[in-house]
């Protein structure tokens, strides 16, 4: 495939083989539900020289991926080669015998939804997350959800955070996903947008609201600790109708945290903009703002120019670098 985002079909062979360009739009684990050019949609695997091929991540093939498709006379599917990816997102995996997990590819944006509270989303994760965005060049959004069971307190709360990450340069959206305003759809128009969020913070009521119909299952909060239930299980692009560009959303199974994937301790700081800023005024071009003699940054945290839990996160994220857990 010579460019990203095509479709269509390659060769109709004498033999009976069949080869298509497709977009994976969904994937089990097992398969993959590849999306093509006439709106047809087939089920296909991947050979096993794919896992095989020094590709270091559970999923060799991700949604989002434009891929080659042979489909045989018996009427097997099978993915043949992948498109060469703009960018993707990656996370760590669980499983320790990989690095890591890619979960969606060829992204024009990312939305992270986040709660204040029921359930309380931390500062760190949303600091972990937006620095992985930074760190595969992926530009991100910030949607604040489920402002109605907020206290004039907790909004005060809320009204702080939105003008802490908007001074960095995010944009924020402070919503309720079961009362949705129909102005926040044009912030998906003619993209693809990667939906992220830990679980139960309202992913897929959002997503139902967005296309006015039952898209995915909402779940229910856990009353013992106040955490989301799993209701996604696999990763999968919903088209978004009456656009003039394809546009396309991406959900995705709640997520826990995000950890340093291949990231070096020397350029997680080029990850949190308003540190990169501020330490090239540092004594030492190799500061890594952590009591260094002539730091910039640790000046710029004592008078409030990075919020602290911005600077706690910089440092969580430069401990992974020492770690082999997932965090």
């Amino acid at each position: 495939m010579e460019h990203v985002g095509e479709l269509g079909v390659l060769l109709n062979s004498n033999g009976g083989v069949l080869m298509q360009q497709g977009l994976v739009i969904k994937s089990t684990g097992s398969s993959y539900l590849v999306y093509f050019e006439d709106s047809s949609s087939k089920e296909c695997h991947i050979k096993g020289n794919f896992r095989i091929r020094g590709i270091r991540s559970t999923n060799p093939v991700s949604v989002g991926d434009y891929v080659t498709v042979e489909t045989l006379p018996d009427g097997t599917n099978w993915i043949t080669d992948i498109a060469e990816r703009k960018n993707y997102i990656i996370r760590r995996s669980t499983n320790l015998s990989k690095e890591s997990h890619i979960l969606a590819a060829n992204l024009d944006q990312v939305a992270l939804i986040v709660t204040l509270h029921h359930p309380e989303t931390s500062t760190t994760f949303i600091d972990r997350f937006l620095a992985t965005c930074e760190a595969y060049r992926v530009p991100a959004i910030l949607i604040f959800n489920k402002i109605d069971l907020l206290s004039d307190e907790e909004q005060t709360e809320l009204a702080d955070l939105r003008a802490l990450y908007e001074s960095i340069g995010y944009p924020t959206y402070a919503i309720c996903a079961k009362n949705l305003e129909e102005d926040i759809k044009t912030i998906f128009a003619d993209k693809v947008t990667l939906l992220a969020g830990n679980s139960g913070v309202g992913k897929s009521t959002f997503l139902n609201a967005i296309f006015g119909r039952e898209m995915t299952r909402t779940g229910q909060i856990s009353d013992a600790h106040h955490k989301g239930m799993h209701t996604t299980t696999f990763s999968e692009m919903y088209r978004l109708p009456a656009t003039h560009h394809p546009s396309w959303i991406i959900d995705t199974p709640g997520i826990k945290g995000f950890g340093a994937v291949q990231m070096e301790k020397e350029e997680i700081s080029h990850y949190f903009r308003e540190i990169f800023r501020i330490g090239r005024d540092c004594r030492y071009s190799n500061c890594l703002h952590t009591g260094e003699p002539g730091c910039a940054v640790h000046d710029a945290v004592v008078d409030g120019r990075i919020a602290m839990s911005r600077y706690e996160s910089y440092i969580s994220l430069l401990g992974d670098c020492d770690e082999t857990k997932y965090r």
